[in-house]
C-alpha cells in the first residue's frame, strides 16, 4: 500500500518515484519491488543535509546546508529541493554546480516543510520553525 508523497527507488536502473495517489499494490521496476526511501531529519556529520526554510518577503528560501553549503560536485550533489505549503508542493531542480537552494515566490502557510534528495545520502526533510 502506497501513500501520497512517498518516494520510491529502484535499486537497479535508479529510478525514482512520488507517489501522487496512494494505493493499494506494490510499486515494481526492472522485476522487483521499488524501495521506499526514508525521510531522515537529524544529521549528525559535518556535511547537513536537512533543508533550512526561511521566509524572505514574499518568497521561501530553502537551503540545503544552514551554514554550510552542500557539495554540488559531479558525483555528490542535490538533484532536487521540493517545497510543501499546507499541502501544495513546488519543486526546484538542480544540477552539479548549482548552488544547493531554491527560491519558492509562494503565498505564506501554516504548515511549511521541504525535501531534498542527495544522489549520495537520499531523502531528507526539515520544516519551518
Amino acid at each position: 500500500m502506497t501513500q501520497k508523497m512517498e518516494v520510491y527507488k529502484c535499486e537497479i536502473c535508479g529510478n525514482i518515484v512520488e507517489v501522487l495517489h496512494g494505493a493499494a499494490g506494490e510499486l515494481v521496476c526492472c522485476g522487483q519491488p521499488m524501495v521506499k526511501l526514508e525521510e531522515k531529519t537529524a544529521d549528525s556529520s559535518t556535511e547537513k543535509h536537512v533543508p533550512f526554510i526561511k521566509r524572505e518577503g514574499n518568497a521561501y528560501l530553502v537551503k540545503v546546508g544552514e551554514n554550510t553549503p552542500h557539495p554540488m560536485e559531479e558525483k555528490h550533489y542535490i538533484e532536487w529541493i521540493e517545497l510543501i505549503v499546507d499541502g501544495n508542493v513546488y519543486r526546484k531542480w538542480l544540477n552539479p554546480g548549482d548552488k544547493p537552494e531554491a527560491v519558492f515566490e509562494v503565498p505564506e502557510g501554516k504548515v511549511v516543510e521541504a525535501r531534498e534528495f542527495c544522489n549520495v545520502h537520499g531523502l531528507w526533510k526539515g520544516s519551518l520553525k
